[in-house]
């Protein structure tokens, strides 16, 4: 009597696989035995810890270390200038500053802090350079005024949400009201067809400025965005999902920024990109990234 191929295979594969699952569960109970106490325990956390950050969840916190620069340079290898630039949450004027000195001709940046005192002191760091339009106001899904909280003035944390941030003994203690347009309504009074690079660091509200640029986002009119994920997150309760659904659901592919620069492709959605610690991303049009280097996230 002949046995079924397919139950043949099903045993010799058994074979073959059974010592190799006893030889992996020995070796998780031996080491669950070894790591089970507090050093070791704490010995991990170090390790993912500096693993994370040189894979850049947690280094996006300053331009000088998180490696976002080299977006410039990916600029200018798929664009001849001029450009434009839209700098949404331009704080005192830290990215301003790296885009100018990186793409010193033929960039026009938009930029919009919406916070008075936050304001003055980006007028002051910018001075009167002609390619820089200011704008005393913010993005958002919708135009209005809203309250703005944060800690001090002039502050990088500053929030449409009121964020609690006890463990960091930092108080939420201050806000005032500001104003808010949509960037669709922006480049439409302005005339803008195309934005080559859209930046957006407000503090958890990322999601928002995408849903007042649904215009632009969706007709491809947008070439690059670069984003910050991580704590604030938490307090507005957006997940790294709606990003990544709302980005290829537009024909955009989205990178992961580490400290030197490499942009590291998220190829599918996995929960473990839910990090809540700063970390910069890249949405890049399709047709722009196709000479971006491969490897898995």
């Amino acid at each position: 009597m002949r046995m079924n191929m397919d139950a043949v295979c099903s045993i010799s594969r058994s074979g073959i696989d059974q010592p190799r699952l006893q030889r992996r569960a020995m070796l998780k109970r031996i080491l669950s035995a070894i790591l089970g106490n507090e050093i070791s325990q704490r010995g991990l956390q170090f390790i993912v810890f500096v693993a994370q950050y040189f894979m850049g969840i947690g280094s996006g916190s300053s331009v000088d270390s998180s490696g976002e620069s080299a977006v410039f340079k990916m600029l200018a290898q798929r664009k001849l200038p001029p450009y434009c630039i839209f700098d949404v949450g331009a704080n005192q004027g830290q990215f301003l500053e790296s885009a100018l000195s990186n793409l010193s001709d033929g960039a026009q940046i938009h930029a919009f802090e919406p916070a008075s005192e936050t304001f003055r002191l980006l007028s002051k760091n910018t001075g009167n350079n002609p390619g820089v339009i200011l704008n005393n106001f913010g993005m958002g899904k919708e135009p209005g005024s809203f309250e703005l909280f944060y800690d001090k003035e002039g502050s990088g944390l500053a929030s449409l949400t009121s964020r609690r941030l006890d463990h960091f003994d930092i108080k939420f203690s201050q806000s005032e009201n500001v104003t808010l347009d949509t960037i669709d309504n922006y480049c439409a009074l302005r005339n803008i067809d195309q934005i080559d690079l859209l930046k957006i660091d407000v503090e958890g509200h990322e999601l928002d400025v995408l849903a007042g640029a649904t215009g632009m986002l969706g007709s491809g009119r947008i070439g690059m965005v670069m984003f910050e994920f991580g704590g604030c997150n938490i307090d507005t309760r957006t997940f790294f999902q709606d990003f990544y659904y709302l980005f290829t659901g537009n024909g955009m592919s989205l990178f992961r920024i580490s400290p030197s620069g490499y942009c590291c492709p998220v190829r599918a959605y996995s929960e473990l990109l839910e990090q809540f610690r700063t970390t910069n991303f890249l949405a890049l049009r399709d047709d722009l990234s196709t000479a971006l280097p491969a490897t898995d996230n």
